[in-house]
Protein backbone atom coordinates (compact mmCIF):
# COMPACT_ATOMS: atom_id res chain seq x y z
CA UNK A 1 0.00 0.00 0.00
CA UNK A 2 1.26 2.88 -0.91
CA UNK A 3 1.86 5.83 1.60
CA UNK A 4 0.63 9.26 0.16
CA UNK A 5 1.55 11.46 3.33
CA UNK A 6 3.93 14.26 2.47
CA UNK A 7 3.73 13.65 -1.23
CA UNK A 8 1.19 16.15 -2.22
CA UNK A 9 3.49 18.43 0.35
CA UNK A 10 6.66 17.59 -1.78
CA UNK A 11 5.52 18.10 -4.99
CA UNK A 12 4.22 21.81 -4.10
CA UNK A 13 7.60 22.81 -3.00
CA UNK A 14 9.43 21.35 -5.37
CA UNK A 15 6.70 23.23 -8.23
CA UNK A 16 7.12 26.35 -5.90
CA UNK A 17 10.16 26.36 -4.61
CA UNK A 18 9.03 27.60 -1.88
CA UNK A 19 8.35 26.28 1.55
CA UNK A 20 5.89 29.64 1.94
CA UNK A 21 4.37 29.31 -1.30
CA UNK A 22 3.46 25.42 -1.06
CA UNK A 23 1.79 26.62 2.37
CA UNK A 24 0.00 28.95 -0.02
CA UNK A 25 -0.72 26.98 -2.38
CA UNK A 26 -2.35 24.04 -0.45
CA UNK A 27 -3.76 26.54 2.30
CA UNK A 28 -1.85 25.14 5.28
CA UNK A 29 0.89 26.34 7.31
CA UNK A 30 4.68 26.20 6.68
CA UNK A 31 5.23 23.96 9.63
CA UNK A 32 2.50 21.96 8.56
CA UNK A 33 4.43 21.55 5.01
CA UNK A 34 8.12 20.95 6.50
CA UNK A 35 6.68 18.83 9.07
CA UNK A 36 5.02 16.50 6.20
CA UNK A 37 8.33 16.60 3.78
CA UNK A 38 10.49 15.61 6.33
CA UNK A 39 8.67 12.97 7.43
CA UNK A 40 8.91 11.70 3.80
CA UNK A 41 12.56 12.39 3.60
CA UNK A 42 12.62 10.11 6.76
CA UNK A 43 9.88 7.50 5.62
CA UNK A 44 12.17 7.38 2.16
CA UNK A 45 15.82 7.31 4.02
CA UNK A 46 16.78 9.96 1.47
CA UNK A 47 17.27 14.04 1.04
CA UNK A 48 14.54 15.08 -1.78
CA UNK A 49 15.25 18.52 -0.68
CA UNK A 50 18.28 21.46 -0.56
CA UNK A 51 16.84 23.74 1.91
CA UNK A 52 18.76 27.27 2.58
CA UNK A 53 17.71 30.52 3.90
CA UNK A 54 17.47 31.91 0.41
CA UNK A 55 16.49 29.31 -1.61
CA UNK A 56 14.84 25.44 -1.85
CA UNK A 57 16.49 23.42 -4.65
CA UNK A 58 15.88 19.32 -5.35
CA UNK A 59 18.87 17.10 -4.52
CA UNK A 60 19.39 14.45 -7.34
CA UNK A 61 16.93 12.52 -5.83
CA UNK A 62 14.57 14.59 -5.45
CA UNK A 63 14.05 15.62 -9.04
CA UNK A 64 13.95 11.61 -9.60
CA UNK A 65 10.99 11.38 -7.22
CA UNK A 66 9.33 14.76 -8.66
CA UNK A 67 9.04 13.54 -12.13
CA UNK A 68 7.41 10.22 -11.13
CA UNK A 69 5.22 11.77 -8.49
CA UNK A 70 4.11 14.91 -10.57
CA UNK A 71 1.93 12.91 -12.81
CA UNK A 72 0.37 10.77 -10.19
CA UNK A 73 -0.88 14.12 -8.00
CA UNK A 74 -2.01 15.42 -11.54
CA UNK A 75 -4.29 12.03 -12.22
CA UNK A 76 -5.73 12.24 -8.56
CA UNK A 77 -6.80 15.57 -9.20
CA UNK A 78 -8.73 15.18 -12.64
CA UNK A 79 -9.92 11.89 -11.28
CA UNK A 80 -11.64 13.98 -8.33
CA UNK A 81 -12.22 17.00 -10.81
CA UNK A 82 -13.98 14.30 -13.02
CA UNK A 83 -16.43 13.03 -10.43
CA UNK A 84 -17.25 16.45 -8.57
CA UNK A 85 -18.16 18.02 -11.88
CA UNK A 86 -19.97 15.07 -13.55
CA UNK A 87 -23.25 16.59 -11.99
CA UNK A 88 -22.78 20.07 -12.22
CA UNK A 89 -23.78 21.86 -15.41
CA UNK A 90 -21.29 24.04 -17.13
CA UNK A 91 -20.99 27.67 -16.39
CA UNK A 92 -19.51 30.99 -16.51
CA UNK A 93 -18.00 32.67 -19.26
CA UNK A 94 -16.18 30.81 -23.22
CA UNK A 95 -14.17 33.15 -24.55
CA UNK A 96 -13.42 31.99 -27.86
CA UNK A 97 -11.30 33.05 -30.59
CA UNK A 98 -11.53 32.53 -34.31
CA UNK A 99 -10.42 33.65 -38.16
CA UNK A 100 -13.22 36.44 -38.92
CA UNK A 101 -14.78 35.17 -42.11
CA UNK A 102 -14.81 30.89 -40.80
CA UNK A 103 -15.72 32.35 -37.42
CA UNK A 104 -18.50 34.17 -38.31
CA UNK A 105 -20.16 31.94 -41.16
CA UNK A 106 -19.39 28.47 -39.35
CA UNK A 107 -18.43 28.45 -35.91
CA UNK A 108 -21.01 31.13 -34.57
CA UNK A 109 -23.68 29.33 -35.71
CA UNK A 110 -22.60 26.03 -34.16
CA UNK A 111 -21.60 27.75 -30.56
CA UNK A 112 -24.84 29.78 -30.71
CA UNK A 113 -26.59 26.41 -30.53
CA UNK A 114 -24.53 25.17 -27.96
CA UNK A 115 -25.12 27.88 -25.96
CA UNK A 116 -28.79 27.10 -26.03
CA UNK A 117 -27.74 23.63 -24.27
CA UNK A 118 -26.29 25.36 -21.63
CA UNK A 119 -28.06 28.08 -20.72
CA UNK A 120 -25.79 29.24 -17.67
CA UNK A 121 -23.07 29.81 -20.29
CA UNK A 122 -21.99 33.41 -21.22
CA UNK A 123 -19.77 33.67 -24.60
CA UNK A 124 -17.10 36.08 -25.81
CA UNK A 125 -16.43 35.62 -29.19
CA UNK A 126 -13.16 37.31 -30.44
CA UNK A 127 -13.31 37.00 -34.44
CA UNK A 128 -9.58 38.32 -35.71
CA UNK A 129 -7.04 36.74 -38.28
CA UNK A 130 -4.34 37.64 -35.93
CA UNK A 131 -2.86 34.70 -33.21
CA UNK A 132 -3.67 36.11 -29.84
CA UNK A 133 -1.68 35.01 -27.18
CA UNK A 134 -4.33 32.24 -25.34
CA UNK A 135 -2.78 32.96 -22.09
CA UNK A 136 -1.90 36.25 -22.18
CA UNK A 137 -5.62 37.32 -22.86
CA UNK A 138 -7.29 35.02 -20.59
CA UNK A 139 -8.84 33.09 -24.05
CA UNK A 140 -10.20 29.60 -23.46
CA UNK A 141 -10.31 28.00 -26.93
CA UNK A 142 -9.21 29.12 -30.23
CA UNK A 143 -9.80 27.97 -33.60
CA UNK A 144 -7.37 27.83 -36.54
CA UNK A 145 -6.78 26.38 -39.70
CA UNK A 146 -4.45 24.99 -41.48
CA UNK A 147 -0.95 24.35 -40.90
CA UNK A 148 -0.06 25.11 -37.14
CA UNK A 149 3.58 25.45 -37.22
CA UNK A 150 5.38 24.76 -33.77
CA UNK A 151 3.22 25.27 -30.99
CA UNK A 152 3.17 25.42 -27.34
CA UNK A 153 -0.23 24.49 -27.49
CA UNK A 154 -2.42 21.72 -26.89
CA UNK A 155 -4.13 21.16 -30.67
CA UNK A 156 -7.55 18.84 -31.53
CA UNK A 157 -8.10 18.36 -34.43
CA UNK A 158 -12.16 19.10 -34.91
CA UNK A 159 -12.33 18.44 -39.14
CA UNK A 160 -10.71 19.33 -42.36
CA UNK A 161 -10.97 21.67 -45.61
CA UNK A 162 -10.12 21.26 -48.91
CA UNK A 163 -8.37 24.46 -51.09
CA UNK A 164 -9.89 24.99 -54.45
CA UNK A 165 -8.00 26.86 -57.54
CA UNK A 166 -11.06 28.35 -59.57
CA UNK A 167 -12.06 31.30 -61.77
CA UNK A 168 -15.37 32.32 -63.96
CA UNK A 169 -15.92 31.03 -66.88
CA UNK A 170 -16.24 34.65 -68.16
CA UNK A 171 -12.45 34.54 -66.89
CA UNK A 172 -11.23 31.27 -68.68
CA UNK A 173 -13.38 32.26 -72.00
CA UNK A 174 -10.96 35.12 -71.99
CA UNK A 175 -7.68 33.83 -70.78
CA UNK A 176 -7.61 29.88 -71.08
CA UNK A 177 -7.77 27.28 -68.58
CA UNK A 178 -4.38 26.25 -67.20
CA UNK A 179 -3.52 22.50 -67.21
CA UNK A 180 0.03 22.61 -65.25
CA UNK A 181 1.72 24.83 -62.40
CA UNK A 182 3.96 25.97 -64.79
CA UNK A 183 1.25 28.01 -66.56
CA UNK A 184 0.34 29.75 -63.79
CA UNK A 185 2.48 32.68 -63.99
CA UNK A 186 0.57 33.56 -67.67
CA UNK A 187 -2.93 34.20 -65.66
CA UNK A 188 -4.11 36.67 -63.46
CA UNK A 189 -3.82 35.36 -59.59
CA UNK A 190 -5.78 36.91 -56.98
CA UNK A 191 -3.35 37.05 -53.94
CA UNK A 192 -4.46 36.92 -50.49
CA UNK A 193 -2.36 37.13 -47.41
CA UNK A 194 0.60 35.06 -48.56
CA UNK A 195 2.00 35.21 -51.77
CA UNK A 196 1.84 31.24 -52.83
CA UNK A 197 -0.41 28.62 -53.32
CA UNK A 198 -0.35 25.15 -52.01
CA UNK A 199 -0.30 21.92 -54.43
CA UNK A 200 -0.01 18.56 -54.74
CA UNK A 201 2.70 17.32 -57.28
CA UNK A 202 3.25 13.64 -58.20
CA UNK A 203 2.43 13.09 -54.16
CA UNK A 204 4.72 15.70 -53.32
CA UNK A 205 3.28 19.07 -51.51
CA UNK A 206 4.93 22.19 -53.77
CA UNK A 207 3.78 25.57 -53.21
CA UNK A 208 3.93 28.40 -55.94
CA UNK A 209 4.48 32.02 -55.88
CA UNK A 210 1.78 33.45 -57.53
CA UNK A 211 1.31 37.57 -58.73
CA UNK A 212 -1.70 39.35 -60.15
CA UNK A 213 -3.54 42.97 -60.05
CA UNK A 214 -5.52 42.35 -56.97
CA UNK A 215 -3.78 41.01 -53.38
CA UNK A 216 -6.22 41.41 -50.77
CA UNK A 217 -6.12 39.62 -47.11
CA UNK A 218 -9.98 39.05 -47.09
CA UNK A 219 -11.68 35.72 -48.37
CA UNK A 220 -14.75 36.99 -49.09
CA UNK A 221 -13.25 40.32 -51.75
CA UNK A 222 -11.19 37.47 -53.24
CA UNK A 223 -14.23 35.38 -53.70
CA UNK A 224 -15.43 38.43 -55.40
CA UNK A 225 -13.24 39.41 -57.68
CA UNK A 226 -12.95 35.50 -58.91
CA UNK A 227 -16.84 35.55 -59.52
CA UNK A 228 -16.63 39.28 -61.57
CA UNK A 229 -14.03 37.59 -63.71
CA UNK A 230 -10.71 39.48 -62.36
CA UNK A 231 -8.19 36.15 -61.80
CA UNK A 232 -8.06 32.84 -60.55
CA UNK A 233 -8.12 32.03 -56.72
CA UNK A 234 -7.57 29.64 -54.51
CA UNK A 235 -9.73 29.34 -51.39
CA UNK A 236 -10.95 27.06 -49.20
CA UNK A 237 -14.28 25.00 -49.55
CA UNK A 238 -16.80 27.01 -47.41
CA UNK A 239 -15.71 29.96 -49.29
CA UNK A 240 -16.67 29.00 -52.77
CA UNK A 241 -18.47 25.25 -52.52
CA UNK A 242 -21.99 27.31 -53.36
CA UNK A 243 -20.35 28.99 -56.50
CA UNK A 244 -19.00 25.37 -57.96
CA UNK A 245 -21.95 24.18 -57.51
CA UNK A 246 -24.10 27.20 -59.10
CA UNK A 247 -21.60 27.15 -61.87
CA UNK A 248 -20.68 30.92 -61.00
CA UNK A 249 -16.83 29.60 -60.65
CA UNK A 250 -15.49 26.86 -62.53
CA UNK A 251 -12.28 24.28 -60.40
CA UNK A 252 -8.90 24.27 -62.65
CA UNK A 253 -5.95 22.45 -61.92
CA UNK A 254 -8.29 19.89 -60.01
CA UNK A 255 -5.43 16.85 -60.73
CA UNK A 256 -2.64 18.88 -58.21
CA UNK A 257 -5.52 20.12 -55.26
CA UNK A 258 -3.27 20.03 -52.38
CA UNK A 259 -4.29 18.02 -49.36
CA UNK A 260 -6.98 18.47 -46.74
CA UNK A 261 -5.66 21.05 -44.40
CA UNK A 262 -6.87 20.70 -40.43
CA UNK A 263 -9.32 22.82 -38.71
CA UNK A 264 -8.00 22.67 -35.00
CA UNK A 265 -8.89 23.66 -31.57
CA UNK A 266 -6.31 24.76 -29.11
CA UNK A 267 -5.83 25.53 -25.60
CA UNK A 268 -3.29 25.96 -23.53
CA UNK A 269 -1.61 23.68 -21.60
CA UNK A 270 -3.52 23.21 -18.41
CA UNK A 271 -3.55 19.63 -16.68
CA UNK A 272 -7.47 21.35 -15.49
CA UNK A 273 -9.00 21.59 -18.86
CA UNK A 274 -12.70 22.83 -18.03
CA UNK A 275 -15.80 20.88 -18.35
CA UNK A 276 -17.40 24.00 -20.42
CA UNK A 277 -14.35 23.77 -22.97
CA UNK A 278 -13.91 20.02 -22.84
CA UNK A 279 -17.95 20.56 -23.86
CA UNK A 280 -17.49 22.91 -26.42
CA UNK A 281 -14.51 20.71 -27.98
CA UNK A 282 -16.22 17.77 -28.53
CA UNK A 283 -19.44 19.31 -29.38
CA UNK A 284 -17.79 21.05 -32.55
CA UNK A 285 -16.10 17.95 -33.07
CA UNK A 286 -19.20 16.27 -33.47
CA UNK A 287 -20.61 18.83 -35.77
CA UNK A 288 -17.89 19.88 -38.00
CA UNK A 289 -17.09 16.01 -39.02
Amino acid sequence: MVNWEGIVEFVAVAETHSFTSAAKKLSTSVAQVSRRVSALEERLAVKLLNRTTRKVSLTEAGQIYFHQCKPLIEGLELAELAVTQMQSAPKGVLRVTAPVTYGENQLAPLIHQFLKRYPKLDLDLILTNQKLDLVESGIDLAIRLGNLGDSLLVAKKLSSRQLYVCASPEYLQKYGEPHSLSELVNHHCLVGSVDYWRFNQQGKEKSIKVSGRIQCNSGIALLDAAKQGLGLAQLPDYYVSEALSSGQLVEVLQGNRSDRDGIWALYPQNRHLSPKVRLLIDYLSEQLT
